[in-house]
């Protein structure tokens, strides 16, 4: 009777191998959800980022186009030149505008020239930044007074921007017709340090098509 006793306990118990085998697929599930959770916090911090630099970038073009479309035609108050520096593109364009969105303030009192351009972050690095160069527009030419500097993207390695000119029916490097005379569309094209594929943007300067 004894015996017998010994013999289902012996068998109700579990031996050293299928515990270490239970120990070993524990191990295993667990280093699976590890993985599978690790990769999905990834995936939500780059899908964050994309997602700000998109923000980002959008917001530049909203900004660009709500000031480009209140200029006014008969001034001809828009004139841009290609650049480049280091075989990259860093085409500038500049215009005159009052305080409101081109300037990124209200409260600047009279006219001010507002360059859209690269700029080194500072003389040690050859990192861009891409902002607005703010300045009267009675400030004598060649003098940085009253100069401001407002930043707006970041890691920026080439701008090159291209003008619509509807006398020739095509684009052009430069745009500097006199007055009386803006661009159809205005072509941006921004090389972005942290994607191999640039971000291109077209902005129409007219809220009404053109006539033909």
């Amino acid at each position: 009777m004894s015996i017998a006793l010994d013999k289902r306990a012996w068998r109700r118990g579990f031996t050293l191998l299928e515990i270490t085998l239970a120990v070993a697929i524990l191990a295993m599930m667990s280093l699976a959800i590890y993985r599978f959770v690790a990769a999905n916090i990834t995936a939500m911090r780059i899908s964050s980022e994309d997602n700000a630099a998109a923000a980002r970038y959008t917001g530049f073009i909203n900004l660009l186009t709500a000031q480009w479309q209140e200029l006014p035609s008969g001034v001809g108050a828009l004139f841009g030149e290609p650049f480049k520096f280091n075989d990259r593109p860093r085409d500038e364009v500049t215009w005159i505008c009052g305080s409101g969105p081109g300037l990124v303030t209200r409260y600047a009192p009279g006219e001010f020239l507002v360059s859209m351009r690269l700029r080194r972050v500072n003389d040690k690095a050859d990192q861009m930044e891409l902002g607005f160069l703010r300045k009267p527009v009675e400030t004598a030419e060649g003098s940085a007074e009253g100069e401001t500097w407002v930043p707006l993207l970041d890691d920026v390695r080439g701008l090159q921007i291209r003008y619509f000119d509807p006398r020739r029916n095509a684009w052009v490097d430069t745009w500097n017709p006199g007055p009386g005379m803006l661009p159809r569309l205005i072509s941006l094209v921004i090389d972005r340090s942290d994607r191999s594929v640039p971000f291109e943007a077209i902005i129409a300067l007219g809220r009404t098509p053109y006539p033909y």
